[in-house]
């Protein structure tokens, strides 16, 4: 790997991890919890995140219906971690709302 894929890898690895304890605490305050499953796919989602935040890459065209029977609280939690990063478009919060929306029923 030539010197500016390294420094990328390395500057999304870190944002990943960051990011990922920022959520984690985001949700510890907001009493939601994932089960191991959840964690996995949630972890996974904000490494890629965090990924699309260092490359610039976009996302494929996601269409705002799909997320009508999202909660509010669910949307803005996911909207805060998209304002954390700083440099996320909004299709990022509804794709990463689904994954609140569904731990926040463990009880």
């Amino acid at each position: 790997m030539n010197d500016a894929v390294c420094q990328q890898t390395e500057q999304t690895a870190q944002l990943g991890d960051r990011m990922l304890a920022w959520v984690f605490a985001l949700l510890k305050r907001n009493h939601i919890t994932p089960n191991a499953v959840q964690e996995q796919m949630l972890s996974s989602h904000v490494r890629a995140m965090a990924h699309r935040s260092v490359s610039g890459e976009p996302l494929p065209d996601v269409e705002a219906e799909l997320f009508d029977e999202i909660s509010d609280a669910s949307m803005q939690l996911a909207q805060a971690v998209v304002d954390e990063f700083g440099n996320l478009p909004v299709e990022e919060a509804w794709l990463l709302s689904v994954h609140f929306e569904v731990a926040k029923d463990n009880l």
